[in-house]
């Protein structure tokens, strides 16, 4: 089972750095509007959100659920380039993560009183990682329409 959880991270992988591939280290201060987080703390926060997954679902340390550090660590990259090096260095964590278990490891249940996830198998942690990532590179889709260019299609 781990080998099919390490195939499916690496496509959510390279959906994500396909449908963003477009955007350039020029467009990493881009936001739509002020207030929003730039193309850079786009991917940046997808790659902290990993983390925050395998923290609290994976290694069952508990979800932290203040999201106000979040967002500051977000919003502590201003490069495309870090950010997508934090991208990658996170899904390698996962990766790592993931091919640990054994298929009973990763069956065990998120604690009742988890706040997110409760009672579900590790496994459901992937289906998060990856409706999170998806929703990302979707805004990151209009990002790239938004300063004229085209974003390739995630799946080809």
């Amino acid at each position: 089972m781990s080998e099919q959880m390490c195939g499916w991270i690496s496509k959510i992988q390279e959906f994500f750095n396909r449908a963003t591939s477009a955007l350039t280290e020029e467009d990493s201060g881009f936001v739509p509007a002020e207030g929003m987080y730039s193309a850079a703390h786009q991917v940046n926060h997808v790659a902290d959100t990993i983390h925050w997954f395998i923290d609290g679902g994976l290694e069952h340390k508990g979800f932290d659920m203040d999201f106000e550090a979040h967002d500051r660590r977000s919003r502590s990259v201003s490069s495309l380039t870090e950010a997508r090096a934090n991208l990658d260095a996170a899904f390698e964590r996962l990766q790592k993560t993931v091919a640990g278990y054994s298929q009973e490891d990763l069956m065990v249940t998120i604690p009742a009183d988890s706040p997110i996830m409760p009672g579900m198998p590790r496994t459901a942690v992937l289906s998060g990682i990856d409706e999170h990532t998806a929703h990302h590179r979707g805004s990151l889709a209009v990002y790239t329409r938004l300063l004229g260019k085209v974003p390739p299609m995630p799946y080809m």
